[in-house]
């Protein structure tokens, strides 16, 4: 979705509805294609929805020390699209991605 755009652009909502499923790697996948296209006000936006995505998947896989720095480095290239960005609340999302990489059961959904 560009920052001026209308409508979200069809492959960042499916890879939401895939993030929402579970489907983490998958997201990952169709916003990875998304994120080579779009241009520098909105590229790391999507960098860091891939970042929380791999994140969780690599927690899912047992490698915490992968998932705590992608975790990281997704919730400082998101900083900039605070307090929200294309339905995205970021503090939010951010606080429901740690909180499951901290071991709570619920994941996050983007519920676009």
């Amino acid at each position: 979705m560009d920052a001026s755009a209308d409508t979200p652009d069809p492959r960042f909502l499916e890879g939401a509805a895939l993030f929402d499923a579970g489907d983490y790697f998958e997201a990952h996948e169709v916003w990875e294609d998304l994120w080579r296209e779009r241009g520098p006000a909105d590229r790391r936006f999507y960098q860091a929805l891939i970042q929380a995505a791999v994140a969780l998947y690599h927690h899912a896989r047992g490698n915490h020390t992968g998932a705590a720095r992608l975790c990281a480095s997704g919730k400082r290239y998101m900083r900039p699209f605070a307090p929200a960005f294309a339905g995205v609340n970021v503090a939010e999302f951010w606080r429901a991605v740690e909180a499951r990489l901290a071991g709570g059961s619920e994941g996050p959904r983007l519920g676009l």
